[in-house]
């Protein structure tokens, strides 16, 4: 009995904590017509963009041959880019991606960033609560879509109708499975990059609210190293994605 009182005690402890006040899916919508729109998604992304756009315009505002400062950062991230886009996708192919990969890189790593770093927690909304972009599951799925779409196009540009060939090759009846590999490999990295973000994102919650500006510390510089390995991790795949469907049976028989 005296064991059972002491765990009911600290249970009861443990739930009166401000840390019952986290809540996970809570959201602002507006109303814009007929169409329902994700409030708190559209302003943190936004303000990525924002972001991305302000440091572009600030590098690239006074070019100078001998590079310095933000200008210097800048093109060491083109360069970090370029070369990542190259060696996914090949030296003969690879310019024309370099902008998508580019873009889907910056974005989830600014992205990323700005939850690791920013307390959007603390700002306060009518409804819901304000988190980085990739915390929420209709961006990365919305970046999975567009790897999707990329990788669409990317076959059927070099091809044609003969890119299809490869969905029923060497037997039609696996085309149900072909089509659903396509689409489930950017889906999987879109689940992967929402969860580990949110995991991130609570555990810093969290450990804030019970041991403060002590443990978090460590682990939001830890959260700065996963979110980045995260944003590369998904600019990779993006890109190898694209690379297999550029290649081929199209290049299998151009090689006979």
């Amino acid at each position: 009995m005296h064991h059972s009182s002491l765990l009911l005690d600290s249970f009861n402890w443990f739930t009166a904590l401000p840390l019952a006040s986290l809540e996970v899916g809570q959201h602002l919508y507006w109303q814009i017509g007929g169409l329902k729109v994700h409030g708190q998604v559209l302003i943190t992304s936004w303000i990525v963009i924002g972001i991305l756009v302000i440091v572009s315009v600030l590098a690239t505002r006074k070019v100078e041959r001998i590079p310095s400062g933000l200008q210097n950062f800048m093109e060491y991230a083109l360069e970090f880019v370029r070369d990542l886009t190259k060696n996914q996708i090949g030296e003969k192919e690879y310019r024309p991606w370099v902008p998508f990969i580019g873009t889907l890189f910056l974005f989830i790593f600014v992205s990323n960033w700005s939850g690791a770093l920013f307390p959007w927690k603390l700002i306060s909304l009518p409804e819901g609560e304000l988190a980085a972009p990739t915390n929420d599951i209709n961006t990365t799925v919305a970046l999975a879509l567009c790897t999707s779409f990329v990788y669409f196009y990317a076959g059927f540009r070099k091809k044609g109708l003969g890119y299809f060939r490869k969905y029923i090759e060497p037997t039609p009846v696996l085309l149900p499975i072909a089509i659903l590999e396509d689409f489930t490999k950017p889906l999987s990295l879109s689940f992967r990059l929402f969860g580990n973000i949110l995991a991130d994102e609570l555990v810093v919650a969290v450990l804030v609210l019970l041991v403060p500006l002590i443990v978090p510390l460590p682990v939001m510089l830890l959260g700065l190293f996963t979110s980045g390995i995260q944003a590369l991790v998904f600019a990779t795949l993006a890109g190898a994605y694209i690379h297999e469907s550029l290649e081929g049976h199209g290049d299998e028989e151009e090689a006979h």
